[in-house]
């Protein structure tokens, strides 16, 4: 298996203690900047657009198992694979964001609570049931 970066995250967000566990917890808009192999499957995506995007948890622990759900010692412990922590044997991150703004092959996107540097691994449209369109 083979997986590589096509860009990394720009935030204001520069450390784990001080970021949000997720996006609608008072995440700050970020900059998703792509490289110049992957600029081409940008097209199509505009300003309003919902995507979900994946990150490699580059400073997440990757030997971990069981974890207490949001880091509160006062709940029990669960298997990692039940929460939404970072802290897991393969860390991939998913966030749902709304780009704000397209500049070339970079990306605005509002409330993302993925740290400065952290790599993309993927972008994907967010789809929707019929109901929701």
């Amino acid at each position: 298996m083979e997986l590589f970066p096509i860009g990394l995250v720009e935030s204001e967000l520069k450390d784990r203690d001080g970021a949000p566990k997720q996006g609608d917890e008072g995440a700050p808009d970020a900059w998703l900047h792509f490289t110049d192999a992957v600029v081409d499957g940008l097209e199509g995506i505009v300003a309003g657009d919902e995507l979900l995007v994946l990150t490699w948890l580059d400073r997440a622990a990757r030997d971990v198992l069981r974890v207490r759900p949001r880091g509160d010692p006062a709940r029990a412990e669960q298997g990692v694979f039940a929460t939404r922590s970072p802290e897991r044997p393969n860390p991939i991150g998913l966030h749902r964001v709304t780009v704000v703004a397209v500049d070339g092959r970079r990306l605005r996107v509002a409330k993302l609570e993925a740290l400065d540097g952290t790599p993309i691994v993927d972008v994907k449209p967010l789809l929707r049931t019929v109901d929701e369109r």
